[in-house]
């Protein structure tokens, strides 16, 4: 034992003939300090982080005790976690290569060497949230979307290219390889490092933060991994830990096997019901049990892929046997895979797991059956059998139509009217409520998984054969996780079905799942509006939050891919499946979806006799090089990054100008507005500019004052780079109703105290100028949904220094915190409508000039303006002494500057 490992834990490891160094959790169990077959998986390979990184200051010997006293009441403590790798997606990846671009051009403006600015550990970008389904439903909508993806993005991805070559530590996979968790999943991840540090090779386990919220659905190989925003991906990029709280562990003992007609989807859709309803918010979840041998490991994935909507940081599985043939099916090394399971043997970390849990969960999974969620919650599952009676309550719960059906609107329709529709190509079509206008296999939810894939080719070719087809105003997709995907439809001879009805590849990324499902036809979105139709959507996804998917959409629903394809060819929702035919074949007979339903056994055969790790090697080979487009881009080069003043895209951010080397420190906040009073789920959606806008809105008359017209507008998400653009769509959703203005939606605010309605954006302006600060008040679950930092860069360039709500989702919560935004909290059974708050009244955030500290007790005065106060107590989000340096930094970023600025 040394006074650099004080607990004796570093040790050496042969393998093969290679000696190699590895952090020895066993160490920990011989000095006492706990009881290894105890902890959860997850908590072992966070206390293996803390010992390996444990250098007597970021990382002490008290950070390895606290680490390592998990228990199932988990003791009020910290530790500092520093994942092996960061992933970024491109939406969420390009604002962080700006704000790295922006931390070397503010050490370049000190004389300083630029340099300084490296990530300190492997970074992967994935290009993939880019790519819009423009077109569709033909051979050529691939070429045609990517080569106008690249139209659109082609400074975005000047600036990333510069990024590859400026920094050692930065990777990028190109656009049309695939989504990042796919990616992720078949290629990046690793389970076990082998890497060299100071000229050691060392063995650790394989972890990370992603920047988007699906990260965890590495946990289908047993990687501990989880979503981050942007501004904290940077910091551990930049070699800063991650201070978090010890989690609670919650155990889900699986058993039984899933039923004949049952899919990995709808296993998920379970899931997801049944644990938030168990409450997994900021908890790790865990799955073992004799059930989990009955499950693949893409259908492991599958379960992962959806913690977020679940509602917790990760949900992972155990390494074991299947594990290893999934590595290897992949293409991975068998050198690799042998050292990978020798290596977790010695930790204790292979194989059947049964630890201690904060809370155990028992799941039978024979009790799953065919499922959908909706109409704008992940969480909300609905059984197949009930879609008929659930979409006429829906819809008159929605006032939309009365109880017998009626339309209960003037230019409304019957609930079983049509509108005849006379589409851009002169087919005559019917739609009405309930038609499903987008169908489309998307996202790495599903697409990871050959099985529900196959699944889905299968059905299309029955359906085929029985003379069944999609209805003309159904917008049909297939957007493919990864390139394997293609390779292994095409093997199997389905690919040819499912473009038969118009599921041809329109790219590799995420597309309709985040709002790129493109446009409808005018004459169909016409229709929607004369008559406030509600029309409907069904993906593969795993989000379906109100506006998401299409803003003309009102209703959209989470399926497996065979039941998206199945709604595809009914071309309506208001139909029980289970009774009602889809359609009819060439002689004029019903076909059931019972007709065209695959069995298990020929699906498990399908995937056996398709699917070959020479798929996955030969896919992967060049990850890295890109089509000849990409390497067609002109580039900057450089360590510093060349801004354009002009440019409409990529533009240098405000946070860093005139910056002081001195601390600002925190103080009392007085005499604020509030922006917004928000209702509950209010989500990142809601917050961060997403998707397409228009000329009316303040981000494009920023845009048409610099010469861009309309159609040049691109997405919100593709002009991520310009915070110009960005901050005039903060809070801006179409759908978000800040209620001080009595039922208005959208972006608009009540500037004060003149009353005067306006945007959002103005109002703030407007505030900015008289020098008055502003808070939000919000509801439950503020922030819920992606990983957006937009989110909060975009809530602290409006001004706003507090937010007040009952209750955050993390990733959100902590993006705020980055950004040197204050979260409070209302206390139990308090918020602004049960304190007889509106909005109106002057606030002040009292108890901060003595400084923050953690989870600071904090005092709100609210006066009206008939000079009556209300005052109420908060508390103050900020649960690790990190989180407390951020605010008094204003943020991570400028924490992080200050500290490489002043480093002798």
């Amino acid at each position: 034992m040394t006074e650099s490992d004080p607990f004796g834990a570093i040790r050496e490891f042969e393998h093969d003939g290679e000696t190699y160094k590895m952090a020895d959790l066993t160490a920990l169990e011989e000095e006492g300090l706990c009881e290894l077959d105890k902890l959860p998986v997850s908590i072992r390979v966070l206390l293996e982080s803390v010992i390996r990184n444990m250098d007597g200051e970021n990382v002490t010997a008290d950070d390895v005790r606290n680490a390592a006293s998990w228990e199932p009441d988990v003791p009020d403590v910290e530790m500092p976690f520093q994942p092996s790798r960061v992933v970024l997606q491109d939406l969420t990846g390009v604002p962080a290569v700006v704000d790295l671009a922006a931390l070397r051009s503010a050490v370049d403006r000190k004389d300083q060497d630029p340099s300084i600015v490296e990530p300190e550990i492997p970074c992967d970008l994935v290009i993939d949230h880019s790519v819009q389904v423009d077109y569709f439903g033909d051979e050529d909508a691939y070429e045609k979307n990517v080569e106008l993806e690249y139209e659109r993005n082609e400074e975005r991805y000047r600036s990333i290219k510069w990024a590859q070559q400026a920094f050692d530590n930065f990777e990028v996979v190109p656009p049309g390889t695939g989504i990042v968790h796919q990616v992720n999943l078949e290629h990046l991840g690793r389970v076990v490092h082998n890497r060299e540090e100071d000229g050691d090779q060392w063995l650790f386990p394989d972890s990370l933060v992603g920047t988007d919220s699906h990260t965890p659905m590495i946990g289908g190989i047993g990687v501990v991994g989880w979503g981050v925003g942007g501004i904290e991906a940077e910091a551990a990029m930049l070699g800063q830990p991650i201070t978090m709280g010890l989690p609670e562990v919650v155990g889900v003992r699986l058993e039984g096997d899933l039923p004949e007609g049952a899919t990995a989807t709808d296993l998920v859709l379970h899931l997801t019901e049944k644990l938030r309803e168990v409450g997994v918010v900021d908890r790790f979840v865990e799955f073992y049990g004799p059930g989990v041998e009955n499950l693949t490991v893409a259908d492991r994935a599958t379960i992962s892929n959806m913690a977020p909507e679940q509602g917790s940081t990760i949900s992972m599985f155990p390494v074991d046997d299947k594990t290893l043939e999934y590595l290897e099916l992949t293409g991975r090394d068998e050198d690799h895979i042998e050292l990978v399971k020798e290596y977790l043997e010695a930790q204790g970390l292979f194989g059947e797991q049964d630890p201690e849990f904060t809370e155990t969960v028992e799941f039978d999974l024979s009790t799953v059956e065919p499922s959908l969620a909706g109409h704008k919650k992940p969480h909300s599952r609905i059984p197949m059998g009930d879609l008929d009676d659930h979409f006429p309550n829906l819809l008159e719960e929605q006032n939309v139509v009365e109880a017998d059906g009626a339309a209960a609107v003037e230019q409304g329709l019957d609930l079983d009217d049509k509108v005849p529709v006379t589409l851009e190509d002169g087919t005559d079509v019917e739609i009405g409520h309930g038609s499903v206008l987008v169908s489309a296999i998307t996202s790495c939810t599903n697409t990871s998984n050959p099985s529900v894939m196959l699944a889905a080719g299968l059905l299309a070719r029955n359906a085929v054969e029985k003379g069944l087809d999609v209805p003309d105003y159904v917008k049909t997709s297939l957007a493919p996780g990864s390139r394997v995907v293609t390779a292994y439809l095409e093997e199997s001879g389905l690919m040819d079905y499912m473009e038969e009805l118009g599921y041809s590849v329109v790219g590799y990324g995420c597309t309709t799942c985040i709002g790129n499902s493109g446009p409808l036809q005018d004459p169909i979105e016409d229709a929607i509006d004369e008559h406030d139709l509600w029309a409907t959507s069904v993906l593969s996804g795993n989000r379906n939050f109100e506006a998401r998917i299409h803003p003309k959409i009102a209703a959209n629903y989470l399926a497996s891919p065979p039941l998206v394809v199945a709604y595809g060819l009914a071309g309506n929702m208001d139909i029980d499946l289970e009774e009602e035919p889809l359609g009819t074949d060439d002689e004029g007979e019903p076909v059931y979806l019972e007709d065209i339903w695959p069995s298990t056994d020929e699906i498990h055969d399908m995937v056996h006799n398709s699917v070959s790790p020479e798929m996955f090697e030969e896919k992967y080979a060049s990850v890295y090089e890109g089509d000849e487009r990409w390497e067609a881009l002109d580039a900057p080069t450089g360590e510093v990054y060349d801004w354009d003043d002009e440019s409409t895209y990529i533009r240098e951010p405000p946070f860093f100008q005139d910056f002081p080397l001195e601390e600002p420190g925190v103080e009392d906040i007085a005499n604020a507005r509030c922006l917004m009073t928000l209702g509950d789920t209010v989500t990142t959606d809601h917050i961060s500019p997403a998707g397409p806008f228009g000329e009316d809105l303040p981000a494009g008359q920023w845009l048409k004052e610099r010469g861009v017209e309309p159609y040049e507008f691109n997405t919100y998400g593709s002009r991520r780079g310009n915070h110009e653009v960005m901050m005039r769509g903060t809070f801006a959703n179409v759908r978000i109703e800040n209620e001080m203005l009595d039922g208005k939606q959208g972006g608009y605010a009540k500037h004060l105290p003149s009353g005067e309605e306006t945007t959002v954006f103005e109002a703030s302006e407007r505030y900015r100028d008289d020098d008055t600060p502003l808070i939000v008040m919000s509801g439950e679950e503020f922030g819920t949904g992606s990983s957006r930092d937009w989110a909060a860069k975009g809530t602290d360039l409006l001004g706003i220094r507090a937010t007040i709500a009952k209750s955050y989702e993390r990733i959100y919560r902590d993006n705020l915190l980055g950004m040197g935004v204050l979260p409070l909290q209302f206390e139990d059974g308090e918020g602004w409508e049960e304190l007889g708050l509106d909005g109106t009244e002057v606030f002040s955030i009292e108890g901060l000039d003595d400084g923050l500290e953690m989870n600071d007790e904090l005092t709100v005065v609210a006066e009206d303006d008939d000079g009556e106060t209300t005052e109420f107590n908060v508390t103050a989000q900020v649960s690790t002494p990190a989180a407390v340096k951020y605010i008094e930094n204003g943020g991570v970023l400028h924490l992080v500057l200050r500290r490489l600025l002043t480093e002798e």
